[in-house]
C-alpha cells in the first residue's frame, strides 16, 4: 500500500511502499478514504509536536473509511461499518490499524471528507467552548485564526451556543467564511487595532485562541472582568507569556485545552462531545467547511496549503 511518511525530520515526507497492516488483538483494520490534514502535522513533520511518533511514521491524524478486517477478539463494528478514527498518526495511507474501542460510527448522510474534517476541528472547540469555558448565550465570544481549521468551528458553534461572536482573521476573503460561519462582527487581522475594535464591541468574555503572539496579547487585554480565555494553539510560532498580575485585578481565567489529552484521562469528555455533534449534524445544524481536496499522490502539496495559509476550514487528502 501507499502511505505518506516521515523517515527524518531534516528531510520532507514522501510518498513510500509499505505492506499492508495486520490488525491485533483489540484491533480493526480500516480501508481509509479520507484523512484530513492538521498543524499538529507540520510540527510533528519537524519533531517539535508533543505527541511526535518515533520516525518513520505516516503521517494523518483523523481519518475516515470502512472497516476492512477485526483482529482477535473484537466484534464491532463489524466488516463494511463507515466509521472515524483519530488515531494521531498513521491516516494518509491506504490502510491502517486502530483500537477498536476508538473507532466512531458515522452517520449514513455524512461524506467520508465531512467525517475525516470532523473530530479534531469541532472537538476541540465544543470541548473547549462548553465543557471548559462554560460559554453562555449573550457573551462576547473572540474568536482568533477564525476562518482556520479549529478557528471557523469556533464561531460556527459559538453562533449557535448562543454567543455574540466576534471573528478575526487576516484578509476580507477570509473574513467572509468567517461570516457565512455566523460571525456577528469582524475584524481584520492584517492592520486593526484588535484591542481597541473588541472594546469598542464591549469586550471579550470568552477569548478562543490558535493564534498566540501579538493577537492574544491584544485579546487578553481587551477582556471584560472574569473573562476565560482558551490558548489552543500558537500558530504564530509566539508562545505567549501571561502577567499573572493582570489576572488577578480583572479575575481572569486562562484553561488550556489539549483535545487529545483527554483520549487518555478523561475519555467520556470526548464520548459526550461527539455524541452531542453527530446530533447537531444530523440536524443539520452544523456544516464542515473542507476549502481543498487533493490526492493522496499531492499530500505534499496539501500539507503546503496548511502551511502557507491558504486554505480555509480543513484540507482534506482523499485516499481511495
Amino acid at each position: 500500500m501507499r502511505a505518506f511518511q516521515v523517515t527524518s525530520h531534516d528531510a520532507p515526507p514522501s510518498l513510500v511502499d509499505l505492506p499492508v497492516p495486520d490488525p491485533g488483538p483489540g484491533q480493526i483494520r480500516v480501508k481509509i478514504r479520507a484523512c484530513a490534514l492538521n498543524f499538529g502535522d507540520l510540527l510533528m513533520i519537524k519533531g517539535t509536536y508533543q505527541a511526535t511518533p518515533p520516525v518513520p511514521f505516516t503521517l494523518g491524524m483523523e481519518v475516515a473509511g470502512e472497516v476492512d478486517a477485526l483482529g482477535d477478539g473484537v466484534k464491532g463494528p463489524a466488516i463494511g461499518t463507515r466509521v472515524l478514527v483519530f488515531g494521531g498518526s498513521g491516516g494518509l495511507a491506504e490502510y491502517g490499524v486502530y483500537d477498536a474501542a476508538g473507532a466512531v460510527p458515522i452517520p449514513d448522510n455524512m461524506r467520508f471528507e465531512d467525517a475525516a474534517a470532523f473530530p479534531v476541528a469541532y472537538g476541540t472547540s465544543h470541548v473547549a467552548l462548553d465543557y471548559r469555558a462554560r460559554l453562555q448565550p449573550g457573551e462576547n465570544l473572540l474568536v482568533l485564526g477564525a476562518a482556520g481549521g479549529v478557528g471557523l468551528t469556533a464561531v460556527e458553534l459559538g453562533k449557535l451556543m448562543g454567543a455574540n461572536v466576534i471573528a478575526c482573521a487576516r484578509g476580507r476573503d477570509k473574513l467572509e467564511v468567517a461570516k457565512s460561519a455566523g460571525a456577528d462582527h469582524l475584524i481584520d487581522a492584517t492592520d486593526a487595532d484588535i484591542r481597541a475594535e473588541v472594546k469598542a464591541l464591549g469586550g471579550a468574555d470568552v477569548v478562543y485562541d490558535p493564534v498566540g503572539g501579538e493577537q492574544f496579547k491584544a485579546a487578553f487585554r481587551a477582556c471584560r472582568p472574569e473573562a476565560r480565555l482558551l490558548p489552543i494553539g500558537f500558530a504564530s510560532g509566539d508562545i505567549p507569556q501571561i502577567p499573572a498580575n493582570h489576572l488577578l485585578v480583572k479575575n481572569l481565567t486562562v484553561m488550556g485545552l489539549y483535545w487529545g489529552g483527554y483520549m487518555a484521562f478523561k475519555p467520556q469528555v470526548i464520548a459526550n462531545s461527539m455524541r452531542t455533534l453527530f446530533g447537531w449534524y444530523g440536524e443539520g445544524k452544523l456544516s464542515p467547511h473542507v476549502s481543498h481536496v487533493l490526492p493522496l499522490s499531492e499530500s505534499a502539496a496539501a500539507y503546503d496549503l496548511l502551511s502557507s495559509r491558504k486554505s480555509t476550514g480543513k484540507v482534506v487528502v482523499s485516499v481511495n
